[in-house]
C-alpha cells in the first residue's frame, strides 16, 4: 500500500523530474485541464476537496521515506495548481497565466502558507498548496476583470 501511496504522492515518474518536480507536477495538470472538459464548479469543488483528501494522505504515505514534502511529491501541486484553474478560461494564455501565478504563489508562500505547511504529515504539504491555489486563483479572477473591464471601456 505504501508502495502505491508513494507513485500517487509522485505521479510516478512526474516527482523524478531532474529539475523543479513541482513545476513539472503543475504542467502536467495544465496539460490534462486543457484536453478535459471541465465539470460544472460544485463538481469540480467536490472532486478537488475528494482530490485533496487524498494528496493529504498519499503525501503523508510518502512522506515515511521520502521525507517532510520531499522534492518528488507532486501530488500537492495537482491540488494548487487545480485550484488556480477554476473558472479560467478556456485560452493559453490564460492557462499560462494561471500556471506562472501558481507556481509564483507556491514559492513566495503568501497568507500564512509557509507556517501551515509545518503542520504534521500530509495536512502540511498539502494545505500550503491550497493557499497558493486559491490566491493564484484569486490573482488570476481579478486581473482578468480588469483587463476586460478596461478593454470595454477603451
Amino acid at each position: 500500500m505504501r508502495a502505491l501511496a508513494r507513485f500517487l504522492a509522485t505521479l510516478g515518474p512526474v516527482g523524478s523530474a531532474p529539475l523543479a518536480p513541482a513545476t513539472a507536477g503543475s504542467a502536467v495538470v495544465v496539460l490534462a485541464g486543457w484536453f478535459i472538459e471541465p465539470p460544472p464548479l460544485p463538481i469540480a469543488l467536490a472532486l478537488i476537496a475528494a482530490g485533496s483528501g487524498l494528496a493529504v494522505w498519499v503525501c503523508g504515505e510518502a512522506e515515511k521515506t521520502l521525507g517532510h514534502d520531499a522534492k518528488p511529491i507532486v501530488a500537492d501541486e495537482v491540488v494548487g495548481q487545480s485550484i488556480a484553474l477554476l473558472g479560467v478560461p478556456h485560452q493559453w494564455p490564460a492557462f499560462a497565466a494561471a500556471f506562472v501565478l501558481f507556481r509564483v504563489f507556491d514559492v513566495w508562500k503568501p497568507l500564512g502558507a509557509r507556517q501551515i505547511q509545518r503542520l504534521p504529515g500530509g495536512w502540511g504539504v498539502v494545505a500550503d498548496d491550497v493557499i497558493a491555489g486559491l490566491a493564484a486563483c484569486g490573482a488570476f479572477h481579478l486581473v482578468w476583470w480588469a483587463a476586460r473591464a478596461v478593454w470595454r471601456v477603451g
